[in-house]
């Protein structure tokens, strides 16, 4: 049973196996769902996707499955509706606004299917601007089909919604770009912080250990309590953020990774600096002369075994990284350059997220300089850069 969702989801990029299709199967058959199409949803989504990244895909294969949409090429139709004249949906005309009654008398195309079949058909037939119709795509009227009209059940193209009824939008998916590149909210950033976490049993025995308890009680036909120490995640993480200028423009995405790691990892510490790493770091940016600390104490204080996050957008001026007295706010001894090499020297592990977009690094001649210096550890602030940072740091 269920085979054909299986297959299904394999189609849609989803990594399944046997042994989630055989778990969900047990759980149909024990009961746990019986004839409610949103509740046997959530639990085929509980056991067959195993990454949040998936969710969207689910989704799109779900659909796919239970409404046989996969007789069309939706990426195709996709393409067409994309390719349409912008012209044909300008409000050149007043919205059309029908009555409950009206809306009522129009007809339905009966399934999502049956209304993918008639958008493939006017995508064939239409070669011109339509207005205030009833059959074609375009605006003002009462076709299923475009912006600024009055339907009970169509495909929304090239409009702002206005009555919450369309049944497809090809402007807006909700999870469109989770999969890969999008800037993370802080959950999505700390399941792939995730991967850094390896767990030990350290300090004291305060935890009931059940299977210990029961073997104990069993050989000595008495009650014999076991404990053993709290399974605590061992990795201890140090993170340096720069802050000001334009890293003003990325603050959003660097509280979101601030509070993803503080609720993943108890051993974390942090500091800030400005634009490139010189002589003193600081915990209180509100009173920033006040708890600024020496970066060789910063050395001195914490081990080499610490996993060392350096987050900045690398885009400064070259002489901030290359030259004595570079820095923007005050004349330092030594130059940036000799700062970030002490640091990748001294901690086994050292990386540098970047929420700057990728594909501008390489414009900047400082952010190839710094990330020469971390030996090419240099990621993108973003779901697949956040992971591959990990498998780095974790190794």
């Amino acid at each position: 049973m269920f085979v054909r969702l299986f297959y299904t989801l394999r189609k849609y990029g989803i990594p399944v196996s046997t042994r989630e299709l055989i778990d969900l199967n047990h759980a149909v058959a024990a009961g746990l769902v019986f004839a409610n199409q949103e509740e046997f949803y959530q639990l085929a989504r509980t056991i067959m996707v195993k990454d949040e990244r998936f969710f969207d895909k689910f989704d799109r294969a779900i659909q796919d499955y239970f409404q046989g949409i996969a007789t069309f090429d939706l990426d195709q139709l996709l393409h067409q509706v994309q390719q349409l004249p912008k012209s044909w949906f300008d409000l050149e005309l007043l919205e059309k606004n029908l009555t409950t009654e009206q809306r009522d008398a129009l007809q339905k195309a009966g399934s999502l299917q049956e209304l993918m079949k008639m958008l493939e058909q006017r995508l064939r037939e239409q070669h011109k601007k339509h207005q205030g119709g009833n059959k074609m795509i375009g605006t003002g009227g009462t076709s299923p089909f475009g912006a600024y009209g009055d339907h009970p059940q169509g495909v929304r193209i090239g409009g702002p919604s206005r009555k919450r009824s369309a049944v497809k939008v090809w402007e807006q998916r909700k999870y469109r770009n989770l999969d890969t590149e999008q800037q993370l909210a802080s959950r999505h950033m700390q399941m792939a912080l995730r991967r850094l976490r390896q767990f030990a049993r350290q300090g004291a025995a305060e935890e009931l250990d059940i299977d210990a308890t029961i073997q104990a009680t069993a050989q000595q036909g008495i009650l014999n309590v076991q404990l053993r120490p709290e399974r605590r995640n061992r990795v201890k993480v140090l993170m340096l953020f720069d802050v000001g200028g334009s890293m003003d423009a990325h603050i959003r995405q660097c509280e979101q990774l601030f509070s993803a790691a503080k609720n993943e990892f108890k051993s974390l510490e942090y500091f800030y600096f400005h634009n490139c790493l010189y002589d003193y770091v600081w915990k209180d940016n509100q009173r920033r002369q006040a708890t600024r600390i020496n970066t060789l104490d910063l050395f001195n204080t914490y081990a080499r075994d610490y996993r060392v996050i350096v987050v900045g957008d690398a885009s400064m001026a070259p002489y901030e990284v290359t030259s004595v007295g570079g820095s923007v706010e005050y004349m330092n001894d030594e130059a940036g350059q000799v700062w970030l090499q002490r640091l990748a020297q001294h901690f086994d592990k050292t990386a540098w997220l970047n929420p700057e977009q990728q594909n501008y690094w390489q414009y900047t001649y400082s952010i190839g300089l710094i990330k020469q210096i971390f030996d090419d550890h240099m990621y993108p602030m973003t779901l697949n850069g956040i992971e591959d940072m990990t498998r780095y740091l974790a190794r």
